[in-house]
């Protein structure tokens, strides 16, 4: 760890253990909200998908059909498990296919396979196409790198490392291993911004050809490129995958699309294997949530402790004080003029002024040490104690010379 980023920890964790941990405790609190408020979410659509019925592509148009026809039997279902359009929710596994492909029947005929993203590097086809370049710049500071740091966490944000490009085609599920016209599912990718089952069909990494340019940039500390990496993910024709969306019948033909309050919709896991990773992401969602909360209302709890005695103790110092001012402006002028008078050798000074006379005993152990003015203000403190054997006094007496 460099200089600079041992100061940032340090900067960082002064930050949060300030006010005796209470940012710490606010952070771990705004964490544990999160988890609490996650595991809410993932525990509900655990049990929508646990209530909804997962079925093969070529038994949809029976089932949306029944619904139709017997809306006054689903319409309590239909609250809980459908969106604004009258759809419910469906889990299909299924097989990858062209949409264009199943209506032309290129599958029975075995030619047609237009409407198919080919790859260039692969030669693969699929309905979904990635292509990702990401440009690797080089990590040295150079002799003269003495602001590589701030570049390093400012630059960064402004360069555009990663160019992405993504091109999708119409495409259904079909039931696998049977013909087209035994039923298919049209897959409506709009709106959804869940993640997608994508197979990686080329990776490339490419160096780049120094220049006289790139040996400045390295000389002064600058990032320069080293090498460009090409990927090309896809989701291939053929590929076995389930679908956990909203399904509805368009035009005839029944349609699935995602479910926004659902972390799934395209995925290579069956129901069963979704259910139990919902459930394992559910369970540490929740202890999450305990442990972070438990100890954000620990740290809290200290913070406020703490805090609330330093302000009882500022508080009863500031009422000893004023009652020390109050004590000093009310000693009598005689007191005053008594102690004042005259020289006083070294031995009879007062311990704590320095300035006037020893005239007061302290009771129950006797030390004449303080000047009456100062022994009053020591009967007047919150624990008093003699200023010799500190041993607590009850008051003081005046003592005059014979």
């Amino acid at each position: 760890m460099s200089v600079h980023d041992q100061a940032a920890a340090a900067v960082l964790s002064q930050l949060l253990l300030a006010a005796d941990g209470a940012v710490l405790g606010i952070g771990l609190a705004y964490v544990s909200i999160r988890s609490i408020l996650k595991f809410t979410a993932s525990t509900s659509a655990l049990r929508k998908i646990d209530n909804a019925p997962s079925v093969q592509p070529s038994d949809l148009r029976s089932l949306l059909s029944n619904r139709d026809n017997n809306s006054d039997i689903c319409n309590s279902e239909s609250k809980n498990q459908s969106n604004g359009d009258g759809g419910k929710l469906i889990i299909v596994r299924g097989c990858v296919e062209a949409k264009l492909a199943v209506e032309r029947q290129a599958m029975i005929l075995g030619g047609n396979t237009s409407n198919v993203l080919v790859s260039q590097e692969s030669g693969e086809k699929g309905v979904i196409l990635q292509r990702t370049q990401t440009c690797i710049y080089n990590e040295w500071r150079g002799f003269f790198g003495l602001t590589a740091d701030l570049r390093s966490m400012f630059a960064r944000s402004w360069k555009d490392q990663e160019t992405s490009t993504i091109r999708t085609v119409p495409f259904v599920l079909v039931e696998a291993g049977r013909r087209p016209q035994s039923g298919y599912v049209i897959v409506n990718m709009e709106g959804s911004r869940h993640p997608l089952p994508m197979t990686t069909v080329y990776h490339h990494l490419q160096p780049i050809s120094a220049s006289p340019y790139t040996f400045l940039q390295a000389l002064f500390g600058h990032e320069y490129p080293v090498g460009l990496l090409d990927e090309e993910k896809m989701l291939p024709i053929g590929k076995d995958i389930t679908a956990v969306g909203i399904c509805s019948l368009r035009n005839g033909s029944p349609e699935i699309k995602s479910c926004k309050d659902l972390p799934y919709f395209l995925s290579d896991l069956t129901k069963d294997q979704i259910m139990a990773d919902l459930a394992f992401k559910t369970k540490v969602l929740l202890w999450s949530g305990v442990v972070f909360g438990s100890l954000a209302i620990g740290i809290l709890g200290y913070a406020i402790v703490r805090n609330w005695n330093r302000w009882k103790e500022w508080r009863q110092r500031r009422q000893a004080q004023q009652q020390n001012n109050s004590a000093t402006n009310d000693v009598p002028p005689q007191i005053a003029s008594d102690e004042e008078t005259g020289e006083v050798p070294d031995g009879e000074l007062c311990v704590i002024c320095l300035m006037r006379r020893r005239r007061s005993a302290f009771i129950p152990c006797g030390h004449l040490v303080c000047c009456q003015r100062c022994a009053l203000s020591v009967e007047r403190e919150i624990s008093p104690k003699c200023p010799v054997c500190r041993q607590t006094i009850r008051n003081s007496v005046r003592i005059y010379d014979s």
